[in-house]
């Protein structure tokens, strides 16, 4: 078969453009020039590089005392998190470091493996109930949740899906089928866990990755209404999460039971002012808010560090939010550019989530706060999907 012109015209030009990336160094080799990394790749690198720090002084900040008061060391979910933080760097950095052909290729062997993971917790003896919901896996010192792991998992492999079939995508049996089971089965076993918060973390997640694949708006919407209607009429199917799930709507009324996290975090918040008192100064982590150090860290943030660290915080989200928005927009690899959204869409969503319950304006989930809050699996998660982030405003261009 020859090649046609076209073909030929191309192949030089692509010769061309690789000769032209070469310069001759002084010892004679040629040595291939690298195109600058956009400002995109440094504003998410010092956004993760200022929040996990900070996150590691707000939980030694907030789980001090408490942990004393138990006869515990002060240092104790410090140390923890310190550990998880290392972890997650090398996390980071594989993958950053891993080419996404190579992402692709064991994505779904990584979403088989956390599947098996989210029936760990269902063992006893190594499943940890915590809160009422069975989500933790406990072997020794170590204790992790698996459906974080399976949030990074089902958004690789419906970017993975998308990816191969979206030349197909208005073929409802090739594309939306497929990923859309994906995402259910993921939530059905977080909801087993009676984790109806990382579940809508989860779909949602997985639903973003498919309205920036191009999903036929028609179908997305009656899925997204059909899922929000599953979540609403679980959040109600018993007296305890109806309670729980609708405590926000009347804080007076209900701060002496089901909203008295949400109303000390209230009363914390306000204590902090313009400036702040001051790192380690607060009141509310002296029992008073319950979970300080993990679902409820934002309203120790808000005490200590006032108007002005919160305002920076949520800039913080904000500029991540945007450079990887920039990453995903500016990818001519259709795998990385959705990866990227939806990064980008889990990060925002469980942020929003997070807060949103901490001032009174959500139900409280019991999710963590990105990168801040006591969690190491979570923790962990989040910053490969960092890595990923970068790996695709590197490679993606």
């Amino acid at each position: 078969m020859t090649a046609t012109t076209s073909e030929l015209a191309s192949a030089r030009h692509l010769r061309r453009a690789a000769m032209a990336s070469r310069r001759r160094h002084p010892s004679g080799r040629n040595v291939v020039e690298t195109a600058p990394l956009p400002i995109s790749y440094y504003v998410i690198a010092m956004v993760i590089a200022v929040l996990v720090p900070l996150g590691l002084v707000m939980v030694l900040s907030s789980s001090s005392i408490t942990q004393f008061q138990a006869g515990n060391s002060p240092w104790r979910y410090f140390q923890r998190q310190v550990i998880w933080a290392i972890v997650g760097m090398l996390g980071m950095w594989v993958a950053l470091r891993t080419p996404l052909r190579r992402v692709r290729m064991f994505c779904r062997t990584f979403w088989l493996v956390a599947m098996g993971l989210m029936l760990v917790p269902f063992v006893p003896g190594i499943g940890v109930s915590v809160r009422g919901a069975r989500a933790w896996v406990g072997i020794g010192p170590i204790v992790f949740q698996p459906s974080e792991f399976l949030k990074l998992a089902v958004l690789l492999v419906v970017a993975d899906v998308i990816a191969r079939r979206g030349s197909r995508m208005g073929e409802l049996k090739q594309v939306m089928l497929p990923c859309l089971s994906v995402i259910g089965l993921g939530a059905v076993m977080m909801i087993a866990q009676n984790d109806l918060g990382s579940a809508i973390v989860l779909g949602s997640v997985g639903l973003s990755v498919l309205f920036l694949g191009g999903a036929p708006l028609l179908p997305m919407a009656g899925v997204s209404t059909g899922l929000s209607g599953v979540a609403v009429a679980f959040a109600l199917s018993t007296p305890y999460r109806r309670q729980r799930w609708t405590a926000f709507l009347d804080l007076m009324n209900s701060r002496e039971g089901d909203g008295y996290q949400t109303w000390q975090s209230i009363l914390s918040i306000s204590n902090g002012g313009f400036t702040g008192s001051g790192v380690g100064a607060g009141s509310g982590k002296w029992g008073y808010v319950p979970l300080a150090h993990s679902d409820f860290i934002f309203a120790v943030l808000a005490e200590e560090l006032g108007f002005l660290g919160v305002f920076a915080v949520l800039g913080a989200y904000v500029a991540l939010a945007w450079a990887g928005t920039l990453v995903s927009m500016a990818s001519r690899d259709r795998f990385g550019s959705l990866v990227a959204g939806g990064v980008v869409a889990w990060i925002g969503i469980q942020s929003v989530i997070n807060v949103g319950g901490v001032v009174g304006m959500m139900p409280v989930t019991g999710l963590t706060l990105p990168f801040l809050s006591y969690g190491g699996s979570s923790l962990l998660a989040l910053m490969a999907a960092g890595g990923l982030l970068l790996n695709v405003a590197r490679n993606g261009r």
